[in-house]
């Protein structure tokens, strides 16, 4: 069955049926489209700070939306730019779901093929998602994922074509926490690396991102995956990602929507004046409608000109220059 098909007979089908073959088409169309790709192991079978567990076993779910759940063995997955394209640009890519999933369609492989396009190396990050059960700390464990992603990358930026100063991290909703952290945490020791390869992106995309963790405007589903029932108010402040901008910390490109239910826009916005007090490049795109979890906002509104808008900033910047 094509996925016109599936579209075409929408109306006839029980939506639970409808969910699993849209599903089925994205995986197809995704495997046509990435054939190139590769997968790879990022702690090469020794996962910092884990705790054994042989029932912990990671599932796709598309009970109400399509996602990644239980990752114990991180991974990233490799797509590199067309060699005709190639910039020399690369873009660890976050995808969002509240600590709780991954979205890695809309905001995975989706989002690969957009970068793709635009010259852009991408790799595709499934982290850890928070959990005591197979994580001494489980307020880290995305974190060092997220640094050893960069340091891999960086690591092996002349066998991929990628110059090792133009490598920058992309986040959706927590995605776009996780990238934010590790925008400012990037010095952090959350672990023993092999080398003194450098975890800090050169520039951070955060779409309709959590920044903070305060409970008056927090994602509270992601604060509790992360932080659990009763942080502490240092580790709220400590992941509060607004309150940890420095000098250090890479350009940023935003997007958010005011009518965002989820995530609040005062997240998107206290990370932008921060920026803005420590003179660090920030751009911030603020929507009238666009709601959340749009991705690359393929069905039309103002928002879906947010790719372009990112595409002008990377050109900009000189990320989309051969």
């Amino acid at each position: 069955m094509s996925c016109m098909c599936c579209l075409l007979n929408y109306k006839t089908m029980k939506i639970s049926n409808f969910k699993q073959i849209v599903f089925f088409c994205l995986v197809v169309v995704s495997g046509n489209l990435f054939g190139q790709s590769k997968v790879i192991d990022l702690w090469n079978g020794n996962v910092p700070g884990s705790i054994p567990n042989p029932d912990y076993k990671q599932i796709v779910d598309s009970a109400v939306w399509i996602k990644i759940r239980f990752v114990s063995k991180p991974t990233i997955q490799v797509y590199p730019a067309p060699a005709d394209k190639n910039t020399g640009t690369a873009v660890v890519v976050c995808p969002g779901g509240g600590y709780y999933g991954l979205s890695y369609v809309g905001e995975g492989t989706e989002i690969a093929k957009w970068l793709n396009g635009l010259g852009v190396s991408a790799i595709v990050l499934h982290y850890r998602l928070p959990d005591d059960a197979i994580m001494k700390n489980k307020s880290i464990a995305p974190l060092q994922d997220s640094q050893e992603a960069i340091r891999i990358v960086r690591r092996n930026a002349k066998e991929w074509g990628i110059d090792p100063h133009k490598i920058g991290i992309m986040g959706f909703s927590a995605g776009g926490h996780l990238a934010s952290t590790v925008s400012t945490h990037f010095n952090e020791k959350v672990y023993n690396p092999i080398d003194t390869t450098s975890a800090r992106p050169d520039f951070s995309l955060l779409i309709y991102p959590v920044i903070s963790m305060d409970s008056s405007i927090t994602h509270m589903g992601s604060r509790l995956s992360l932080l659990g029932n009763s942080p502490t108010s240092d580790l709220v402040k400590h992941f509060s990602n607004d309150l940890q901008v420095t000098g250090k910390t890479p350009p940023a490109f935003m997007v958010h929507s005011l009518d965002d239910g989820a995530v609040p826009v005062e997240n998107s916005i206290r990370y932008a004046l921060a920026m803005q007090e420590n003179k660090i490049p920030c751009e911030l795109h603020i929507y009238q409608t666009g709601g959340h979890g749009y991705g690359l906002a393929p069905w039309g509104g103002t928002h879906s000109m947010w790719p372009e808008a990112c595409r002008k900033w990377l050109e900009a910047r000189g990320f989309l220059s051969r």
